[in-house]
């Protein structure tokens, strides 16, 4: 009865605990913006938010383990590095090869996005891709070639004509936050 209280408890508490400390979400909103280019970019964003560079390390690594970050990494403004022509692959996949096709478009350099949405009566594509290259003719190539290498027959190519927004989900503020969106 002892261990079954307890245990009742534990998940009580487990349920009131917050996912993330106030530590945490320092770390998370540090790394939200722009990663300083400089000797060592870990230790000014530590001392940003006044911590030691280890406990920032320490933040980030613990915070992958527990899996709440799934990855970071840099943001290349494909159309300053030559990528002038971007398009979102609509693919029409079979359900029972979603994972298959998925790993197979994953795997293209070019491709920077794959996602799995549901399908509509009007709009049968249920898998998403973004490709990347250096023109629309490329693109299409790119597709073609996926579309040959994963035996899918339906797609279709929505191209990029012009950017209207594009930013990063800011998840938590920073005091240099305006508050404003």
């Amino acid at each position: 009865a002892d261990c079954r209280r307890q245990r009742q408890m534990c998940i009580r508490d487990s349920l009131y605990r917050p996912m993330l400390n106030e530590q945490e979400k320092k770390v998370i909103a540090a790394i939200q913006g722009d990663i300083p280019v400089c000797e060592h970019p870990y230790r000014t964003l530590a001392e940003r938010i006044g911590l030691s560079e280890d406990a920032f390390l320490s933040t980030l690594a613990d915070l992958r383990r527990r899996d709440l970050i799934r990855r970071f990494g840099a943001t290349l403004r494909h159309q300053k590095s030559g990528y002038s022509a971007n398009a979102m692959g609509a693919w029409q996949v079979d359900e029972t090869r979603i994972e298959e096709v998925g790993r197979i478009m994953s795997a293209c350099r070019q491709i920077s996005h794959c996602y799995r949405r549901n399908p509509t009566r009007s709009w049968p594509y249920n898998l998403y891709t973004m490709i990347h290259a250096e023109s629309e003719d490329a693109c299409w190539e790119i597709a073609r070639g996926l579309a040959a290498q994963a035996v899918v027959e339906n797609f279709t190519l929505l191209f990029s004509r012009r950017e209207l927004k594009k930013t990063s989900m800011r998840y938590f503020s920073t005091d240099n936050d305006t508050g404003r969106s």
